[in-house]
Formats: structure tokens, C-alpha cells, sequence
């Protein structure tokens, strides 16, 4: 909230006023809203709508969600779904062209401000994070991620700076780099080949150093695909199949886990969630209570949990 903030008070200061909101899919950051906003129309497209509304119909379970307490929930996810197949903002500004695709989660879109050179990426086109697949209710995920990109492609010509929803801005030099990046580490996945991605393993930005073991050319998953799935990452190390079903990726299976090379697989903002409601916020206290637990020692081949102690969850 601390960004919204910072937004509210720039446009406070720079005497704008906003007229319409957008999300561009149906994760809780990005169904965030700041009073001092408004009361704008805000819009997702009709899928993300209809997203958002089923996963909020029975209240918010922050906990279970990871949604830190400083968070504001009065305003979570008060978009309004455009009919199927709207094609622009509905506004009185700049033509913005909306572009739909099903990559990384149902109904997501990507904003394109022609006029300026703007495009609005969601949760795509990052320099810091690997292509996050939707794991639910599709057939080919990768497919569906590489649709994405050729959609992007498409329109990457008329892009002066690319704003992804985590890491930074491209410029127009960037922007066919991200994409052509994004479609080697689905290759990859896809083939079961080796990855050669900077944004995996010890390359990969403080702070952002996710699955150096799960995504070595075997896995699928990321801590948001775990979230979406309420399973931890660690059972979906799995590759696709040519025949549409699953196997276990063996360096997943296989690799041997000790408490040092632990900590840079688990997301730094990890949350353990107990069966009584009790939250461990954070890498390092998670692995304290999964140590105190015997979730996980040294030299275990395979991760279990325990019955009746909760879940791990991911922010999604």
C-alpha cells in the first residue's frame, strides 16, 4: 500500500484526477485500491471480473492469501467486467487497446497506450520473474503463456517503454529482448531442455532468487502457480508430457535439500500458515518452524507435509 500511496500523492500533487482503473487480472495486488484514488469506475475484463467475484464471494482470508495486515481489504477487487471482447478503455482519453490473452491467470490483459508508446504489462514481460503459468482449469499452460507472447509480439513494434507489474520498465530496445527471453524459458520447459535464464539460480537479482533447483529445466512451478494450487511448490516440480500428463522432474525428486540451500528456493515473502491460524511471515521464520517441526532436514529426498499443520502459501 505504501506504493499506492506514493501514486495518490504524486497525482494529488500534479493536480490529476483519476478517471477509470484497470485490473489486469485477478490477483489480489493487482485488485488493490487507495481511497485518495477516488471513486473511479475501475474495470478488469469480463473473465477477471467474474475471477475475482468467485474468489471473494465467501470474504477475504487474508491469512491464507498472504495478504500482509497493513493492507486494506474494503476496496479489494471492485472492478466492473467489460462485455466479452471489448477491444478499448471506455474513456474519453488516449485510445487504450486492450489485449486478452490467458497467460498466467484467467481473463489477463495488457494495456497499449498507441499514442504514447505505452504498454501495460501486467504480470508479463519482467526482467526479474520467469514466465508464472496458470496452472488451473487449462490444457496446455505453456501454450497458452507462448500464445501470450506472440500477441505481445505483435504489437511490440509500436512500444516505447514496456511497465511490467514486478522489476523494471523497457524501453523499446527491451521489450523483443523480454519477449524472446520469456519464449526460451517456455522452450525449455516445454522440450525439458536446460535453462540458461538469468533470472534463475545465482543471476537472478537479490531478492528474487526463486527456484534455482525446481527450475533447472524440470519444473513448471513458481510460488504463485503453488498459491493458485494450495499445494507447496515442491509437488508440483513436474514436467509436461507430449501425451497432456504429468511426471515428476527427477532433479526435483533426486536433489538432496540441506537448511543452507533451502533458503534461496522459498520466495522471501513466503507465509506458513498453521491449522490455528498462527502465520510465519517470511523465509527466515519459516524455515525456523518447518525445522522445529521436522518438516524438512538435511538429506531428505522428498517433502511431505505433516498432517494438520496448515499449508504453505505464497502472495499471489
Amino acid at each position: 500500500m505504501d506504493e499506492l500511496a506514493c501514486l495518490t500523492n504524486d497525482l494529488s500533487d500534479s493536480g490529476q484526477t483519476v478517471v477509470v482503473g484497470f485490473s489486469t487480472h485477478p490477483h489480489w495486488d493487482h485488485l488493490l485500491w487507495h481511497p485518495g484514488l477516488g471513486e473511479a469506475p475501475r474495470y478488469g475484463t469480463a473473465r477477471c471480473a467474474d475471477t475475482a467475484r468467485d474468489r471473494l464471494s465467501n470474504g477475504i482470508d487474508a491469512r491464507r492469501l498472504g495478504i500482509p495486515d497493513e493492507v486494506p481489504l474494503d476496496l479489494l477487487g471492485l472492478i466492473t467486467g467489460l462485455p466479452a471482447d471489448t477491444a478499448r478503455i471506455p474513456w474519453d482519453g488516449p485510445e487504450v487497446r486492450i489485449i486478452e490473452h490467458q497467460a498466467h491467470a484467467p481473463g489477463h490483459a495488457a494495456l497499449l497506450i498507441a499514442e504514447r508508446g505505452v504498454l501495460v504489462a501486467g504480470d508479463m514481460l519482467s526482467d526479474v520473474l520467469i514466465p508464472m503459468l496458470d496452472l488451473n482449469g487449462t490444457a496446455d499452460p505453456i501454450e497458452d503463456h507462448l500464445a501470450a507472447l506472440r500477441l505481445l509480439d505483435g504489437v511490440a513494434e509500436d512500444v516505447d517503454v514496456a511497465v511490467p507489474g514486478h522489476g523494471s520498465i523497457g524501453e523499446a530496445d527491451q521489450v523483443n529482448a523480454r519477449i524472446d527471453q520469456d519464449r526460451a524459458y517456455l522452450h525449455s520447459l516445454r522440450d525439458d531442455r536446460a535453462l540458461g535464464d538469468p533470472r534463475v539460480g545465482p543471476s537472478a537479482k537479490d531478492g528474487w532468487e526463486w527456484w534455482p533447483a525446481c527450475t533447472n529445466g524440470n519444473s513448471s512451478a513458481s510460488p504463485k502457480e503453488a498459491n493458485a494450487t494450495g499445494r507447496p511448490a515442491s509437488d508440483r516440480c513436474a514436467t509436461r508430457r507430449q501425451d497432456g500428463g504429468r511426471r515428476i522432474s527427477r532433479a526435483c525428486r533426486d536433489r538432496k535439500r540441506d537448511w543452507a540451500a533451502l533458503r534461496p528456493l522459498l520466495h522471501p515473502y513466503l507465509h506458513w500458515v498453521q491449522a490455528n491460524g498462527q502465520v510465519a511471515r517470511g523465509r527466515i521464520k519459516v524455515i525456523g518452524m518447518l525445522q522445529a517441526i521436522g518438516y524438512v532436514a538435511p538429506g531428505v529426498r522428498r517433502v511431505a507435509r505433516p498432517p494438520g499443520l496448515g499449508s504453505v502459501r505464497w502472495i499471489m
